[in-house]
């Protein structure tokens, strides 16, 4: 037995649900395909704070002194043009009101209300954002602008990626799922491209314009998110009739018979056996139970992990950073659609093969790719790239493929699973708790990303890189030999794998874990 795989857990899923039966219907995909705009949001964002940040105008507003030090060229070391905590805080602002939103909000709005009106929520408090931020006058009101963003992404990221999992048909849940990580691409892509022609309007005020579009991808996930119908899941949880979760589940699976399936979700969802000074508190469980200590560890890992691939630091920097090695800022921002573009592709491309080789296999095939990209990418770096004067053409062009072959590798793995696996292995009592120790743990590490990377810049030069090859190597070590695979098999049965599993069966108490299948 591989290390981490459970014995038959991906074939007794998906006998299960034969059981279960169902379709993949037309209402089921455009009712995910719409509460997918929440990633368009977040990768708007990305996509955004990049390339405003490397746009003169904007710097020369509320940056003088890095515009000042980009101009004078000589006597200013190429790794540290950018160097300003206020420029990072200016993007790491959004994710320190994502945070404490998530934390302090999101996760009890959303079991108690619902993952819809957490979406609407969202949506409202990003539209906000982008006519703050698109009007700003001084330094102060545009992170204002960014922090207002950052409530919506708390409330997003909390509720899309759960209604995700939860809409979809166990045995096409991982290609369900990545359509956020997919919706993420695209609106990066949408805002590169609106970056690109933004920077070229010679008043000066094209940074307005890309701050300010953000409310496109808001109000299309506001006005969705009031005709999108909530989860069964969720219904359940917040103790609906019985009936009308029944109507809901047909309308989802296509089929009549879907008694088995409820009466599963209906069983997650039972309080028995909850201890009472808890009150239902489902962050308390998490953090009090050996039995969700599994599911506690991923939730923290897998998404600190992934800020420390390097990821948003190429995509909130990847202009600054490609102005770094000599590119003018029209051939910066065009180079970095590109990249858009492949790492775009490349996700849409795992949509159709998570479910087909596992999550386990595209997160070990992706880490090595990016590992080895991002050596490459600090050797040259560190051999060709001094702290005064510019990389040839060949060298340019050179880091230019190697940041697309990395991107590729993240948008085939880390970037759509690290939503995917999170959302799917929380049991339906705990799920939304669980979701914000996910959504909480990526917002630290991208704040630590976002306010540090410009200063270890700096610093670190090429070795940089070189850090966070090491990360890359320790976390496709970590899911080789800690995560199971949970490919097929229903979400509310997902928690029976730990106890099959090397390791976790001795943290936790298999007596505490529900009977399994008879097949798993």
């Amino acid at each position: 037995m591989a290390v981490g795989f459970t014995g038959g857990g991906a074939g007794g899923g998906e006998d299960q649900q034969r059981r279960y039966g169902g379709r993949v219907t037309a209402f089921a995909v455009l009712s995910c395909v719409t509460a997918a705009m929440g990633g368009a949001i977040f990768g708007y964002d990305i996509g955004t704070a990049g390339g405003v940040s490397s746009m003169e105008p904007f710097l020369r507003e509320f940056f003088p002194e890095v515009h000042r030090r980009m101009q004078a060229g000589a006597g200013v070391g190429n790794y540290c043009k950018f160097d300003s905590q206020l420029l990072t805080l200016f993007t790491s602002s959004l994710y320190v009101s994502g945070l404490l939103t998530a934390v302090l909000l999101a996760s009890w709005f959303t079991a108690r209300h619902g993952r819809r009106p957490s979406m609407i929520l969202g949506g409202l408090a990003y539209l906000a954002g982008a006519a703050v931020s698109g009007g700003a006058v001084n330094v102060y009101m545009a992170i204002l602008g960014r922090a207002l963003l950052g409530v919506g992404l708390g409330f997003a990221n909390q509720a899309v990626p759960l209604y995700l999992s939860e809409m979809a048909p166990a045995r096409y849940r991982g290609a369900f799922s990545n359509g956020f990580q997919f919706s993420l691409c695209l609106g990066a892509l949408a805002a590169t491209v609106v970056n690109y022609f933004a920077q070229k309007i010679k008043a000066g005020w094209g940074w307005r314009l890309s701050l300010g579009l953000a409310a496109v991808p808001a109000v299309l996930l506001t006005v969705g998110a009031i005709f999108l119908p909530e989860t069964p899941n969720s219904l359940v949880q917040q103790g609906r009739d019985r009936g009308e979760v029944k109507a809901m589940l047909q309308k989802i699976r296509g089929i009549e018979a879907v008694d088995e399936e409820l009466d599963d979700i209906v069983a997650a969802n039972d309080p028995t056996g909850q201890d009472e000074d808890t009150d239902n508190n489902g962050l308390h469980m998490i953090l009090s139970r050996r039995r969700y200590r599994p599911q506690l560890d991923m939730a923290i890992l897998i998404p600190s992990f992934t800020q420390l691939t390097g990821i948003n630091a190429i995509g909130f920097y990847a202009p600054v950073l490609l102005r770094t090695i000599g590119m003018n800022e029209s051939a910066a921002l065009l180079s970095t659609v590109v990249m858009v573009i492949v790492s775009s592709a490349s996700t849409f491309a795992s949509m159709f093969l998570v479910d087909r080789f596992g999550r386990r296999t595209l997160l070990l095939v992706g880490g090595v790719q990016m590992f080895v990209s991002e050596v490459l990418i600090g050797g040259i770096m560190a051999a060709k790239l001094r702290d005064e004067g510019q990389l040839t053409r060949t060298y340019a062009l050179a880091l230019i493929i190697l940041i697309g072959v990395y991107s590729t590798g993240f948008g085939c793995s880390w970037g759509p699973l690290s939503w995917l696996v999170p959302s799917e292995i929380f049991p339906l009592e705990v799920r939304s708790a669980g979701q914000s120790v996910t959504v909480a743990s990526g917002f630290v590490f991208t704040i630590f990303v976002a306010q540090y990377f410009l200063a270890m810049l700096c610093r670190l030069k090429a070795w940089l890189f070189f850090f966070f090859a090491g990360w890359i190597m320790a976390m496709t070590a970590f899911v080789y030999l800690f995560l199971p695979e949970t490919k097929g098999i229903p979400i509310e049965q997902i928690d029976k794998v730990w106890g099959q599993h090397w390791f976790w069966k001795g943290v936790v108490r298999v007596e505490e874990l529900p009977a399994a299948p008879e097949k798993l």
